[in-house]
């Protein structure tokens, strides 16, 4: 018999540990990309890579913004959020060649947001056959690749795809 070993989402599942103070999207912001796997930094959004993902790629595109819904931000904020859930797509799919994608929010605690209080999209890459037994039986997903693994292939993808993004006039 094989055995799946993961044992750094033990704390998690357990809900052990101090539990740190405020927003996580918000402590995210002033922290270092490589620590905190933000892989691209607009002016008013940021793109991360989820710490406890569903697929390898699974990402997050986030407003600085502490807000809990969409219409809550102001149009310039929720076109960089368009406009980076579009650059998420187009990196997912050169690093990874998924078959689709999930993308969705979930607005407020009945919804499913684990974080309702900050706004977020998720960008979940998915390939046919991608859902199996484990999840549902055993509580675990099987991810072949390392987090830190994930940044380090997807975050020059963003830097490279970035000088696409269409800038309100007068923006540099």
């Amino acid at each position: 018999m094989e055995r799946l070993w993961t044992p750094w989402r033990m704390a998690y599942l357990k809900g052990e540990g101090e539990a740190p103070q405020g927003c996580i999207f918000c402590r995210k912001i002033n922290g270092s990309d490589e620590v905190e796997h933000i892989l691209f930094r607009g002016r008013t959004v940021y793109v991360t890579l989820n710490r406890y993902p569903y697929n390898n790629g699974h990402l997050m595109v986030i407003p600085y913004a502490h807000v809990p819904s969409l219409e809550d931000l102001d149009p310039p904020t929720m076109l960089e959020v368009m406009q980076l859930v579009a650059l998420s797509l187009k990196a997912l799919r050169q690093a990874y060649r998924p078959e689709g994608f999930n993308v969705g929010a979930n607005i407020g605690r009945p919804a499913g947001a684990g974080v309702a209080d900050h706004v977020h999209i998720h960008v979940v890459p998915r390939w046919t056959g991608d859902t199996n037994f484990m999840p549902v039986i055993g509580n675990t997903r099987v991810l072949p690749e390392w987090l830190d693994d994930t940044y380090r292939r997807l975050r020059p993808l963003f830097e490279e795809l970035a000088s696409s993004l269409q800038r309100p006039s007068g923006d540099p």
